[in-house]
């Protein structure tokens, strides 16, 4: 059978329950504005980049070192038509150990090539999962959005203030 829905898979020397570790630390690999538990089975958080998208997620399956999936429950684009064109789409992060390496397989079910969100979504889900979310997993550091932008003048002040 084939399929349409996004998929990138990655392979490292890691363990599985750190593969699933580093999953779980979303604020470590997708984005430091992340707002909830995103380590809890039910949990619901919420992501958001900017004014350019925004969406909530809820943990529906957590098997630990196995598998991770989220629900969207919620979601707004600033640059499609359909502004909701991932809600009720699944992510799902399924974990293998195989030859004493793990792979993750990460498949975005629903996201597909009609979707008008389909290539920016694509490019940016492969660069978090086969950059930010890999260097999670093989140094501990990964490159979430929201570590580069410029400080707002109340973070800036807050920062005077706690210095």
């Amino acid at each position: 059978m084939t399929t349409t829905d996004f998929t990138t898979t990655i392979v490292v020397d890691q363990t599985p329950e750190q593969v699933f570790n580093a999953v779980n630390n979303v604020r470590g690999w997708w984005s430091e504005e992340i707002e909830g538990s995103t380590d809890k089975l039910n949990a619901v958080f919420d992501y958001h980049y900017e004014e350019v998208h925004r969406c909530k997620m809820q943990i529906i399956e957590l098997v630990p070192n196995k598998k991770v999936v989220w629900l969207v429950q919620e979601n707004y684009f600033k640059f499609t038509k359909d502004k909701s064109e991932w809600t009720g789409t699944k992510i799902i992060f399924d974990i293998n150990e195989m030859d004493g390496k793990t792979e993750l397989r990460f498949t975005h079910l629903g996201l597909v090539p009609e979707y008008e969100c389909f290539e920016v979504c694509r490019d940016a889900w492969t660069t978090y999962v086969t950059k930010s979310l890999h260097n999670l997993i093989t140094t501990g550091k990964g490159q979430p959005n929201g570590k580069d932008k410029p400080q707002t003048e109340n973070e800036k002040k807050l920062s005077a203030a706690k210095g």
